[in-house]
C-alpha cells in the first residue's frame, strides 16, 4: 500500500470516528436522531471532501435503516435535496453509491419521501447513473434499488422514471454479462415500474423487456435473479393478453416451469408459480403450453406438505388458472394427484389465503367434468369444503368454497348426496341470509339448486328451510319480481304454490347473475 492510500484510509477512519462520536453524543437526549441528522446533512452540503461526504452519507444510511424518525428528520432538514445533489455527474462513485442507498432507505414505505425525491429531481439523477458504462456495477445496482423503492405503489413516480429514460435504462441492464447483483436490482425495479404504471406495462414488451426477463431465467443466473425476474414477469402478464403472448413467444412457459424444480428456493417457487398463474389466466394457448412442458405435475408437486404457505397459495392459484375451461388440463392435474393435494390444503392448519386459493382451484378443476368431480369426492373434498363454510370464516374463503361445491354437485347425484350427508345444505342456506358474504350468496344459491338434483339432496335442502331461503333470496335480488304482486314460487308437495314474499329492487348486475335460475323450482 502506498503513502497516498495509507493517508486516504487514515482520513476516512478519522471522519468515521468523528461521525460516530457526533451520533453518540446526540444519543444522550430526546432529540438525538434529529441533532445527528442535522450535523450529517450539514456535512453533505458543506462542499467538503468526497471522503467526508461518503462517511456522512453512510452514517445517514445506517440511521435511516434503523430509525423511522431519522427518515422524517432527513426530509425536514433538507437532506433529500442534499443527497440528490451528490448524484451529480462527475462525483465520486463511492459517494454516488452511498447517496443512492440513503435515498433507497428514505423511500421505503414513505409516500411523502417518494414525492420529495421526485420533486428534488432525484428520479432523473438516479436514472442517469444507470447509463451503460457510466458508473461501476455497484453504483448501478444501488441506483436501481433506489428507483424500486421510489416507485413502489406510486404511479406518478413510475411514469416520471419512464419519461426520463429510466425504464429503458433498466431493461438495458438486463443484458447478458452484467453481474447478478445488477440483474437482480434491475429486475426488481422493473417489477415495481410495471406494477405501478399501465403505460409502462403496455409498451414494455415492445422494447424487448419480455425477452430480456425470460433470458434471466436460465440456469446460469443466481436464485435471487430468478426470483426477481419471475416476479417481474408475473406483474407483466397480469391482465395483459398482449404481454402474455410476448412472454410465451420468448419461451417463458418452459423457463418458468423449469424454475419449479426441487432444487430452487421457496421464494423462486413462489414467484415462478405466480408468473405461471398470470401467464395462463384467460389464455387457452398458454394453458396448453404450460401443460405440454410438464407444468401440471410441477405445480402439484409444490402442494406437498413442508412447503411454505405462500408457495401453496401461488401454486394453487396457478392450478386454478391452468384448469379454467380446459378439460384436458383438468384431467392432467387429476392424474398427477392434484385433487387430493388441493383437498389436503383445506385442512384447518393452513392460512385463509391458502384455503381460498385451494377452494378456487378445486372449483376450476371440477367444473363441467364428471371425472374430476369423482376424484374430489373420493378424497373427502365434500366434507372439507363444507367445513370452510362455517360462520366466522373469511368472506372470500366461504365464497370460493361455495363455488367449489356448486361445480362439484352440478349434474352429479353422488356428489349431492356426499355434500348433503355432511351438512352442506344447512351451511349453504346460512350464506343466503341478509348481510351474509356478498361474494358467496350467488354460488351458495347455485349450489343449493344443484343439490336439489338428487332425492337426498332435495330432502336435505327442504328440511333445513332451504326452499324458503331460496325464495326470499331470489325475490330480494330478481328485479323481474319487483313489479308483480305474486311471484312464481315453488310448489308444495300437494301442488299448491307457497305464499309470495315481498320483492325488493336490485341492480342490473344482480339481475344478470340470476339469469341461470330460469324455472328451476317451477
Amino acid at each position: 500500500m502506498g503513502p497516498t492510500q495509507r493517508g486516504s484510509g487514515a482520513r476516512r477512519a478519522v471522519h468515521g470516528r468523528l461521525l460516530r462520536g457526533q451520533c453518540a453524543v446526540g444519543a444522550q437526549d430526546m432529540d438525538s436522531d434529529r441533532e445527528c441528522v442535522v450535523r450529517l446533512v450539514g456535512l453533505l452540503a458543506s462542499g467538503g471532501s468526497a471522503d467526508v461526504q461518503e462517511q456522512a452519507a453512510g452514517t445517514l444510511r445506517y440511521l435511516c435503516c434503523n430509525s423511522a424518525g431519522a427518515k422524517v428528520h432527513v426530509r425536514e432538514c433538507g437532506g433529500i435535496a442534499a443527497l440528490v445533489a451528490l448524484l451529480a455527474p462527475g462525483g465520486s462513485a463511492a459517494v454516488h453509491e452511498q447517496a443512492a442507498a440513503v435515498l433507497c432507505s428514505l423511500c421505503s414505505d414513505s409516500s411523502l419521501n417518494q414525492m420529495w425525491v421526485r420533486a428534488s429531481g432525484g428520479l432523473a439523477a438516479l436514472s442517469r447513473l444507470l447509463a451503460p458504462g457510466g458508473r461501476p456495477a455497484a453504483v448501478q445496482a444501488q441506483a436501481a434499488a433506489a428507483l424500486r423503492t421510489a416507485c413502489m405503489d406510486n404511479g406518478q413516480n413510475c411514469d416520471s422514471v419512464a419519461d426520463c429514460g429510466g425504464a429503458a435504462a433498466l431493461v438495458a441492464l438486463l443484458a447478458p454479462g452484467r453481474p447478478d447483483a445488477v440483474h437482480e436490482a434491475a429486475a426488481a425495479a422493473l417489477q415495481s415500474l410495471i406494477a405501478g404504471s399501465v403505460r409502462i406495462k403496455g409498451c414494455f414488451a415492445l422494447c424487448g423487456g419480455a425477452a430480456a426477463l425470460v433470458a434471466l431465467l436460465t440456469p446460469g443466473s443466481s436464485g435471487t435473479v430468478h426470483e426477481q425476474a419471475a416476479g417481474a414477469l408475473r406483474s407483466l402478464c397480469s391482465g395483459s393478453a398482449q404481454n402474455q403472448q410476448s412472454v410465451a413467444l420468448c419461451g417463458g412457459a418452459a423457463a418458468l416451469v423449469a424454475l419449479l424444480a426441487p432444487g430452487s428456493s421457496g421464494a423462486v417457487h413462489e414467484q415462478a408459480a405466480g408468473a405461471l398463474r398470470s401467464l395462463c389466466s384467460g389464455s387457452a394457448q398458454n394453458q396448453d403450453s404450460v401443460r405440454a412442458c410438464g407444468g401440471a405435475a410441477a405445480l402439484v408437486a409444490l402442494l406437498a406438505p413442508g412447503k411454505s404457505s405462500s408457495v401453496h397459495e401461488q401454486a394453487a392459484g396457478a392450478l386454478a388458472s391452468l384448469c379454467s375451461g380446459s378439460a384436458q388440463n383438468q384431467q392432467s392435474v387429476a392424474l398427477c394427484g392434484g385433487a387430493a393435494a388441493l383437498v389436503g390444503l383445506l385442512a384447518p392448519g393452513n392460512t385463509g389465503a391458502v384455503h381460498e386459493q385451494a377452494a378456487g382451484a378445486l372449483a376450476s378443476l371440477c367444473r363441467d367434468n364428471t371425472q374430476t368431480q369423482d376424484s374430489i369426492r373420493a378424497c373427502g373434498g365434500a366434507a372439507a369444503l363444507v367445513a370452510l363454510l362455517a360462520p366466522g370464516g373469511a368472506a372470500a374463503v366461504r365464497g370460493q368454497a361455495a363455488a367449489a361445491l356448486r361445480y362439484l354437485c352440478a349434474d352429479s347425484a353422488l356428489s349431492c348426496d356426499s355434500v348433503s350427508a355432511c351438512g352442506g345444505a344447512a351451511a349453504l342456506v346460512a350464506l343466503l341470509a341478509p348481510g351474509g358474504p356478498a361474494a358467496a350468496d350467488e354460488h351458495a344459491a347455485a349450489a343449493l339448486r344443484s343439490l336439489c338434483g338428487s332425492p337426498q339432496g332435495l330432502r336435505a335442502v327442504r328440511d333445513c328451510g332451504g326452499i324458503r331461503a331460496l325464495q326470499v333470496w331470489r325475490a330480494r335480488h330478481d328485479p323481474r319480481r319487483c313489479s308483480s304482486r305474486r311471484a312464481r314460487l315453488p310448489r308444495r308437495a300437494d301442488g299448491r304454490r307457497l305464499r309470495a314474499v315481498t320483492a325488493v329492487p336490485c341492480s342490473a348486475a344482480a339481475s344478470a347473475s340470476l339469469a341461470w335460475w330460469g324455472s328451476s323450482f317451477s
